[in-house]
């Protein structure tokens, strides 16, 4: 039987971050990813890495603290986060983001995003960090990567310690040891309809665009050896998706943090879209059909960044998935909603946000705590229909600050560790963009050097 200091089960970007950290400490790893390539649903990501008092920020006049970014975790995630994670998460996130640096994977723009009070979303494209980490991974000679392995199975010793992993390649059953300790970063279960019936059956009409392998093992894996399961209440699908978005094409657009507006199909708003686009997510699918509408001007549309996921209006714009019109009346009929209705609202909203506050849902900024709304007047006026989808899970098995899964009574799994999208605790009832694949660089990490014995030195 092969024997392996550890044994990292997904190769995302807690995994990639793990194997390439285990590597460089000189211990021996095993990565098993049952794809047949790398990245699993860090590649469908957005790319946004939420880190404080970079370089980025300094460069762009940007004030930030760690206590900031603390906060803003806590007050998005509705208090309900274990503190203890939010803790640690901005004790390394800056170590972290250099780290990466080091390691070739390239921080391209800073934005404004959701949940954030200044602007602190690092873009990186998910697939150059990838493989950045590939690149250092097939430089180690400590670090075996096995393609088309899916683990099934966690197995335990004589003295209740996990240390073996069955897995399957090329039709057979293999077990593998770990004398360390075995790393989950296997994912979410966007792509389990049994797991998200169970969990979020009010997720039902969210379309299903997350990764491919995200089907839940991981979580049974762990959930078989006692594994509390974190989150799963506050399970909610992301917003600001076109319909015909599916997991090759993502076509999505968040120009209500730019400035823009979000109606249902009777032209009215329905909530203040300021707020994170998880809780964007919950009201809209409580709207007719769950189909909404995002609404803006030109001013907004001159926010467009280019090449960005979130915010490049224009490619939306090229794919043919925008209406643009002179009039509000011209686009309240490309969308089919009152004509009447829709300039009721956007006259109230106006009239609203140039008083300091707009009266119906209270909108007092462009996102979280950060930007100043403006009115939507100036034409061309644009709409973008969008729907909420299931492209990544929140919710997952305890762990402490070290990486460790815990079970019922917060009592460390002995030899089980986990980051990134299979674990919960961390989001709380929100979503911070960016504090996804932030995490995982962080405790991907960290359950490493906890399982090495070894700790990071900031």
């Amino acid at each position: 039987m092969e024997t392996y200091d550890l044994i990292i089960l997904g190769g995302g970007l807690a995994g990639m971050c793990a194997a390439v950290e285990a590597g460089e400490e000189g211990a021996s790893v095993l990565l098993l990813e049952k794809q047949d390539e790398l990245g699993g649903s860090t590649v469908l990501s957005s790319g946004y890495m939420a880190f404080a008092g970079t370089d980025m920020q300094e460069n762009a006049g940007i004030t930030d603290t760690v206590e900031s970014l603390m906060n803003d975790l806590i007050e998005v995630g509705g208090g309900v986060n274990n503190p203890e994670l939010i803790k640690t998460y901005g004790q390394y996130q800056f170590e972290t983001y250099r780290w990466l640096k080091d390691h070739g994977v390239e921080f391209r723009t800073l934005q404004a995003v959701s949940g954030h009070s200044v602007p602190r979303g690092h873009t990186i494209d998910p697939h150059q960090g990838i493989q950045a980490l590939y690149k250092r991974v097939k430089e180690l000679p400590n670090v075996t990567i096995r393609f088309n392995a899916p683990a099934k199975r966690l197995l335990k010793n004589s003295e209740d310690i996990i240390d073996r992993v069955l897995y399957e390649t090329e039709g057979e059953s293999v077990i593998v040891a770990a004398t360390k300790g075995v790393l989950l970063s296997s994912g979410g279960f966007a792509n389990s309809e049994e797991l998200l019936q169970k969990f979020a059956p009010h997720l039902e009409g969210a379309l299903r665009i997350g990764g491919e392998g995200n089907v839940g093992e991981g979580l049974k894996m762990a959930w078989e050896h006692g594994a509390t399961i974190l989150d799963r209440q506050y399970l909610s699908g992301t917003y600001g998706f076109h319909p015909s978005a599916n997991s090759a094409v993502k076509s999505q657009g968040l120009a209500f943090y730019k400035g823009g507006i979000i109606v249902n199909q009777n032209g009215k708003r329905f909530i203040d879209e300021s707020l994170s686009y998880k809780l964007l997510g919950n009201a809209a699918l409580q709207q007719p059909e769950g189909i909404t509408y995002q609404i803006w001007d030109q001013t907004v549309m001159d926010q467009a960044v280019h090449d960005d996921p979130l915010y490049d209006f224009q490619l939306l714009k090229r794919r043919r998935l925008l209406y643009q019109v002179d009039t509000l009346e011209e686009l309240a009929d490309c969308i089919d909603v009152p004509v009447e209705v829709l300039s009721e609202t956007i006259t109230t909203y106006n009239n609203g946000i140039q008083n300091g506050a707009e009266p119906e849902f209270g909108r007092k900024s462009l996102t979280h705590n950060y930007g100043t709304p403006t009115p939507i007047e100036k034409a061309p006026f644009y709409a973008f229909e969008s729907t909420v989808a299931m492209l990544a899970t929140y919710a997952g098995v305890a762990v402490n600050s070290k990486g460790q899964v815990l079970n019922a009574f917060n009592e460390p799994i002995s030899g089980l560790y986990a980051a990134g999208e299979v674990t919960g605790g961390f989001h709380g009832a929100g979503y911070v963009t960016g504090s996804s694949l932030g995490k995982c660089a962080v405790f991907g990490r960290l359950a490493v050097r906890n399982a090495l014995k070894k700790e990071i030195k900031v």
